[in-house]
């Protein structure tokens, strides 16, 4: 929390977005579907932070599959390498661990992720960006793979009397866009009350080949 808290929010919501780092609970909710599945996997970490959910990642992962990282703070990408990944690799050197540091958008990714899990939460984001960066995750995953994301249970809602009339109709177009993802995706939402605050994991899965 410190880490975040001290290289995070001084940068601003861009570069960092959430109010707290992921709890537990909702680390765990985040990866259930990468716990239940077998064979090699792809998977793809959007939005790491300080590592709230990559640890819950490592200690599924296995020979055969591979872990890629997309992290925009410098910071958090070096305290990301120092307190999971480089140990990581020292115990599985055969499963490949790759760190991009930039936006999600701009660094050249090889799509057909089985998974691509992001804590970006979007919020705080203008609708166009969020769009960008769904369309952008959405096209790294493969067909019949998973994306996974957070919101903050009812944080619209709330927000959206004491917010200005452009500012809920920000709210309120990005409340649309992952309304019409779920209803073109297949889609699940799980409430997690240990969280704070609380939050939804919500996956969503690519129309199989």
């Amino acid at each position: 929390m410190l880490d975040f808290l001290r290289h995070g929010l001084m940068k601003g919501a861009r570069q960092t977005g959430a109010i707290a780092p992921s709890g537990a609970a909702l680390a765990r909710a985040m990866t259930a579907s990468l716990r239940a599945a077998r064979g090699p996997r792809r998977v793809l970490e959007v939005g790491p932070g300080t590592g709230a959910v990559t640890g819950h990642i490592l200690r599924e992962l296995r020979g055969g599959d591979s872990f890629d990282l997309v992290e925009l703070n410098a910071e958090f990408c070096r305290i990301l390498e120092g307190r999971y990944l480089a140990p990581f690799r020292g115990r599985l050197p055969q499963v490949p661990v790759c760190l991009f540091e930039g936006a999600v958008e701009d660094v050249e990714l090889e799509s057909g992720y089985d998974f691509v899990l992001c804590a970006l939460p979007f919020n705080n984001f203008s609708p166009t960006l969020m769009r960008s960066i769904l369309r952008r995750l959405i096209k790294l995953t493969r067909p019949g793979g998973e994306l996974c994301f957070f919101e903050y249970a009812l944080l619209r809602s709330i927000k959206s009397p004491l917010a200005s009339r452009a500012a809920r109709e920000r709210i309120r177009r990005i409340d649309a866009t992952v309304r019409a993802l779920r209803r073109r995706l297949v889609s699940d939402r799980e409430l997690v009350l240990r969280n704070v605050p609380p939050a939804y994991a919500v996956r969503l899965r690519t129309p199989a080949a």
